[in-house]
C-alpha cells in the first residue's frame, strides 16, 4: 500500500454514492467520466479527476499506472454465495442432462441431501482451505466483497462449522464478508416427516448457539414448496430477528412461493432468485425497500425460466445482481458472466447490469459505505480492463476475460 495513480482512464465508472438502492431510470446511470484520473492512497480511494485537471498537491506515488484505452470499474459484490462446501455435484450434472429436475435429484437424496452429507465428514480445516482457494479465484475475477450463507449442515454441529469457516474467512479476506445463517435450506433426512422437530431444533438450538459464538450478519430460509412454507419463513426470521440477525430469503425460485411476501413482511435485506412471479408480487416489492437479488446464472445452469429482470426494473424494483455460486445449481462465481448473461438472458442494459452487481449489490449485504462505487473515502476495490472501445463491450464479449487488473484494499492481486 501508499500512493497509488492511475491516470489517463478511458472511462471511470460507478462514481456516485447514492443513499439508497438504486431503482428505475437511476440504475441505468453509471456516473462515468471519460479521460481521468484516480488517486489511492493506502486502502482508500482518496480523489479523482479529468486529465485536463491533475491532482494538485498530489504526494510523490509509489506506483504509476497508464490505464489508456480502459475502464475502471468497482470490484464486484456479490451478495448470495455458498461458498463453503465439501465437494462438486458433477454427477447430478449428468442427471439433469438426462432429463431428472431440481426436485427429482432432491427427491433421491441428492441436492442439497448430498451437500450435507459430505459436509458433515469433512473437517473444518479441510473446509476453509477449500473455501479460502474459490475465494482466491473469484477475487482475481474481480470480486471486492462477497457474501457466504450456511446451510449444508443441517445439523447443529455441521452449521455452526460452516460458520466458523465463514468467520475464519471473514477475519483472513482482504475483502468485506458477510455471514449468513441458513439452516432453513432444507429438512435433513431425519426430519423428512417431522418438519415441526427441525424447525424447534432450528429455534430453540442452532439460533441461540449462532446468537452466542456472534457467528451471523444475517437469517435465511429457502421459502419454497416441499421446504419451508410462507409461515415457516415468517417464524424463523421473527426468531431471527430477535437475536438482531437481518432476514434474506431465498424466495419465488420455483413456484410463487410466498417468499417475497414473507421477506416484506419481515423487513428483510433481500429476496433472492424471483425465478417465479406475477404483477402482483412485483408490484409488492416495488413498493417496498426490500432488495430482489437476481440469480441468472443458476436459471443458466438449470436450464430454468430466467428472472423477469426488465419488468422488475421498468416497476421500480431495487434489483441487485449476485452468482448463487454452490455447488449443485451454480457452480461458478464469476461475476463477469453474471453481468453479461444478465444482459443477454434477462433483457438488462449493461449500466443496469453493472450498478445491480456493484452499488445495489453492496446494499443487499448492507457495505455500501465501504464498497459498491469509487467514492472517495470507500475501500480501493477496483477493476481495471483490458483496452476496450466502449463499456458496453464488457458484457458483450462475454467469452473473453476483460479483467487485467484487480485492487483490492489498495493492493493490486492480479496485474
Amino acid at each position: 500500500m501508499g500512493v497509488t495513480y492511475i491516470k489517463n482512464i478511458k472511462g471511470l465508472t460507478g462514481l456516485s454514492d447514492p443513499q439508497k438502492p438504486l431503482r428505475g431510470a437511476q440504475l441505468n446511470d453509471v456516473q462515468e467520466a471519460g479521460d481521468a484520473w484516480l488517486l489511492i492512497q493506502n486502502d482508500r480511494i482518496h480523489a479523482y479527476g479529468k486529465m485536463s485537471a491533475p491532482p494538485s498537491g498530489m504526494p510523490e506515488p509509489d506506483e504509476v499506472v497508464d490505464a489508456a484505452g480502459r475502464f475502471v470499474l468497482p470490484a464486484w459484490c456479490d451478495s448470495h454465495t455458498h461458498l463453503v462446501f465439501a465437494a462438486s455435484r458433477e454427477a447430478e450434472f449428468v442427471d439433469k442432462i438426462k432429463g431428472l429436475s431440481y426436485a427429482d435429484i432432491a427427491a433421491k437424496g441428492g441436492g442439497i441431501l448430498n451437500s450435507a452429507r459430505r459436509l458433515q465428514q469433512t473437517t473444518e480445516d479441510e473446509l476453509f482451505d477449500l473455501a479460502w482457494q474459490r475465494l482466491q479465484e473469484l477475487m482475481q475475477l474481480g470480486t471486492g466483497a462477497i457474501e457466504i450463507k450456511s446451510g449444508y449442515g443441517l445439523s447443529l454441529e455441521a452449521e455452526l462449522k460452516m460458520l466458523r469457516v465463514i468467520r475464519r474467512i471473514k477475519e483472513k479476506a482482504p475483502i468485506p464478508v458477510k455471514a449468513t445463517f441458513l439452516g432453513a435450506h432444507a429438512y435433513p433426512e431425519k426430519y423428512r416427516e417431522d418438519h415441526e422437530g427441525y424447525i424447534r431444533l432450528l429455534l430453540e438450538e442452532m439460533l441461540p448457539a449462532v446468537a452466542a459464538e456472534g457467528l451471523a450478519d444475517y437469517i435465511d430460509v429457502f421459502c419454497e414448496k416441499g421446504f419451508f412454507s410462507y409461515g415457516d419463513t415468517i417464524r424463523i426470521c421473527e426468531a431471527g430477528a430477535k437475536y438482531g440477525l437481518k432476514a434474506k430469503i431465498h424466495a419465488n425460485q420455483l413456484n410463487l412461493s410466498g417468499g417475497v411476501q414473507a421477506g416484506v413482511k419481515t423487513g428483510a435485506v433481500s429476496v433472492d432468485h424471483l425465478e417465479t412471479m406475477d404483477d402482483e408480487t412485483i408490484n409488492l416489492l416495488a413498493s417496498s425497500d426490500t432488495i430482489g437479488t437476481l440469480l441468472p446464472t443458476a436459471a443458466f445452469f438449470l436450464r430454468m425460466a430466467y428472472q423477469p429482470a426488465r419488468q422488475l426494473i421498468d416497476a421500480g424494483c431495487a434489483v441487485a445482481l449476485a452468482s448463487d455460486f454452490n455447488p449443485g445449481s451454480s457452480p461458478s462465481g464469476n461475476m463477469n458472466f453474471v453481468v453479461a448473461l444478465s444482459c443477454m438472458q434477462m433483457k438488462m442494459l449493461p449500466a443496469e447490469a453493472i450498478n445491480a452487481a456493484t452499488i445495489n449489490g453492496a446494499f443487499a449485504m448492507e457495505s455500501q459505505t465501504e464498497v459498491g462505487s469509487l467514492t472517495p473515502g470507500k475501500r480501493a476495490n477496483l477493476i481495471i480492463t483490458r483496452p476496450m472501445p466502449s463499456l458496453e463491450y464488457f458484457p458483450y464479449a462475454f467469452g473473453t476475460n476483460l479483467v487485467e487488473k484487480v485492487m483490492l484494499s489498495g493492493n493490486f492481486i492480479r496485474q
